[in-house]
């Protein structure tokens, strides 16, 4: 009795240090992989220069702004490029996706720039602000999602 106990024993110890065993070899692994990650997240980051900033801008009217005040906003920003240096380039569409996922949301505005420095001259740009202005009385709501560009 005592020789199956100190067998069974013997067992879950072996399979202790074996996992054991496993897992301190598994720990170089992952500092080696968690290094690489970092390495590769660097040369991401050090490419960022290369690429442009988006700043898409989605928004949804209100009902008794159609068509009318919907199309004098879609004229005001489309002015806003040949106002503002600092826009790179631009493009804009509405949706028409048959997903039913838009939210309510039904124009989309891609705003490229170059840098930060880009957007941070057409945010409070004089022209930009009258673009807001313009706006204000249509919008029903509006989602920004500003990102880097990515290969």
């Amino acid at each position: 009795m005592y020789i199956l106990f100190y067998l069974r024993w013997m067992k879950h110890s072996l399979f202790f240090l074996l996992a054991l065993l496993f897992c301190a070899c598994g720990t170089d692994s992952t500092a080696e992989a968690i290094t690489e990650v970092k390495t590769i997240s660097v040369d991401v980051a050090a490419a960022a220069p290369d690429s442009l900033l988006r700043h898409a801008v989605m928004f949804s009217f209100k009902e008794e702004s159609y068509p009318d005040g919907v199309a004098m906003v879609e004229a005001a920003f489309r002015e806003l490029p040949e106002k503002i240096d600092a826009i790179h380039d631009f493009e804009w569409g509405t949706n028409n996706s048959p997903e039913g996922l838009d939210k309510g949301f039904t124009h989309l505005f891609f705003v490229t720039f170059k840098s930060e420095a880009d957007r941070e001259v057409y945010l409070p740009h004089p022209d930009h602000q009258a673009f807001v202005e313009v706006l204000g009385p249509h919008l029903a709501d509006v989602l920004v999602l500003d990102y880097w560009t990515r290969d």
